[in-house]
C-alpha cells in the first residue's frame, strides 16, 4: 500500500507517529509524511523517511494559511495517488479529509488523539465543534480514537459516515519506559539535578501552556514539602496561552523558587521518571495522555485531573488520585498524601506498572490499527 500520514507539525510526528510509521514501513508499505517543516524533520529524513512539506498553520483563524495548505496537499495527492491517507491533529485532519475527498483517495482514516470539544467546554462552543466533526465525518471511512470515551461519543453522534469507529488506546514501548534498575543509579541521577536522596520529587511533562494546569500546580507546591521537576517547552506553533508570567512569579517567590526546577525540553525523560517519586498532570483537557502511561510504566503513582483520557488510565485510589480541574486544594491534598507516605507511593506505583503493562503496551495499539486496516 501507498500510505500518506498527515499531521500539522513535526513535533507530533517525532513524538507520536514514528512507531506507527516504522511498523508500516517494516511491513513493506510505502509511507510518506505530510507536515510543516520544523526542527525534527532533518533527523527524521536521515532515517530514509520521505517528508513532504505542507504549510499547515495551527492558528484556527489563519484562513489564508489553511487555503495554502489545502492547495498544497491536493497537489500532492493528485500527483502521488495514495491508497490510504491517515490524518492526525485537528486542523491538519480537517484539511486532509477535505483534500482527500476532492482527490478521491480510496480510504480516509482519521485518528482523533482527543476531540477538541470536551465535557468541560461551554455548551454552545462544544456544539459548534461537535457539528464540525460531524460534517468532516462525512469524508471519513475509518475513525480511530485513543480513549474509549471518545469512541462512545463518536458512535453516539455518528462522527464517521461508515460507522467504522474503534478505540485503539495509547501506549509506550516497555523497553524504553521501565522502573529504575538500581537504587544507586536512581540516586546518581537525582544528585545530578540537585535532589537529595531523602527529597520527594514530583515530576510533570507537558507543554508550557495554561491548559496543562501549571498555575494550579505552582500554587499547590507552595505548601508541599517536595521538589517539582517541570519538563517541557512552549512551542512556537502553540496557539494555547503560555505561562511565562507564572514562571517569572515562581522564580521570584521565596516559597517556590528553590523547589521548582524548569528543565526545558529533554531527551532523557525515561531516566528522569526513574529518578522521580510522583508524577502529576493537572490538565484542563486531554485526549489520552501518553505522559501518564510513561510514568505508570516506570512505576510511579500518578495524580491527574478527572478528565477524558486521564480517568481511563488512572484508577482512583489504586494507581493514584483523580482531582477536580482547577481546584488547587484538591491537587495539593492528593500530592501531600503521596509525599508523606512512601509505602503508598510504592504500592500505587506497582499497581500502575502492572496496569500499564497489561493495557498500554505500544505494540498492542499498533496491532489494533494494522488489523482494522488489513495492513
Amino acid at each position: 500500500m501507498k500510505i500518506l500520514q498527515v499531521c500539522a507539525v513535526d513535533f507530533t510526528l517525532h513524538h507520536f507517529l514514528v512507531p506507527l510509521i516504522s511498523e508500516l514501513r517494516g511491513r513493506d508499505h510505502d509511507v510518506v509524511v505530510a507536515c510543516a517543516e520544523g526542527p525534527f524533520v532533518r533527523s527524521l529524513r536521515s532515517t530514509g523517511l520521505r517528508i513532504e512539506p505542507i504549510p499547515f498553520s495551527r492558528n484556527i483563524s489563519d484562513l489564508w494559511g489553511h487555503v495554502c495548505a489545502y492547495r498544497a496537499l491536493r497537489s500532492l495527492l493528485r500527483n502521488e495517488r495514495f491508497d490510504i491517507i491517515q490524518v492526525h491533529t485537528p486542523i491538519a485532519a480537517a484539511i486532509g479529509r477535505l483534500a482527500a475527498w476532492k482527490e478521491r483517495v480510496p480510504t480516509v482514516v482519521y485518528t482523533a488523539h482527543g476531540f477538541y470539544f470536551h465535557d468541560k467546554m461551554w455548551f454552545p462552543k462544544r456544539l459548534m465543534f461537535l457539528s464540525i466533526e460531524w460534517f468532516l465525518g462525512r469524508f471519513t471511512d475509518v475513525l480511530f480514537t485513543q480513549s474509549k470515551e471518545d469512541a462512545v461519543t463518536a458512535q453516539r453522534f455518528g462522527l464517521c459516515k461508515t460507522g467504522r469507529i474503534k478505540a485503539i488506546g495509547n501506549g509506550v514501548d516497555p523497553k524504553v519506559f521501565y522502573p529504575a534498575l538500581s537504587l544507586e543509579d536512581r540516586k546518581r541521577r537525582r544528585l545530578a539535578l540537585g535532589a537529595e536522596p531523602e527529597t520527594c520529587v514530583i515530576m510533570m511533562v507537558g507543554r508550557l501552556v495554561v491548559e496543562k494546569g501549571y498555575r494550579e500546580l505552582f500554587s499547590a507546591m507552595e505548601h508541599l514539602d517536595a521538589e517539582l521537576w517541570v519538563v517541557g517547552e512552549h512551542l512556537p506553533s502553540d496557539h494555547a496561552g503560555g505561562i511565562e508570567k507564572d514562571i517569572d512569579r515562581v522564580l521570584k517567590d521565596d516559597l517556590t523558587r528553590d523547589k521548582i526546577k524548569f528543565l526545558g525540553r529533554r531527551d532523557d525523560v525515561p531516566d528522569l521518571l526513574r529518578a522521580a517519586d510522583i508524577f502529576v498532570l493537572p490538565s484542563h483537557r486531554e485526549g489520552m495522555p501518553r505522559s501518564i502511561i510513561e510514568a505508570m510504566m516506570t512505576g510511579l503513582p500518578v495524580v491527574a485531573t478527572d478528565i477524558r483520557g486521564s480517568r481511563e488510565e488512572v484508577c482512583q485510589g489504586l494507581t493514584g488520585f483523580l482531582v477536580d480541574v482547577g481546584v488547587v486544594w484538591g491537587l495539593r491534598d492528593a500530592l501531600d498524601t503521596l509525599v508523606n507516605d512512601g509505602k503508598l507511593r510504592h504500592s500505587m506505583g506497582h499497581e500502575g506498572f502492572q496496569r500499564a503493562r497489561e493495557l498500554f503496551d505500544e505494540s498492542s495499539v499498533l496491532a489494533r490499527q494494522i488489523d482494522e486496516l488489513s495492513l
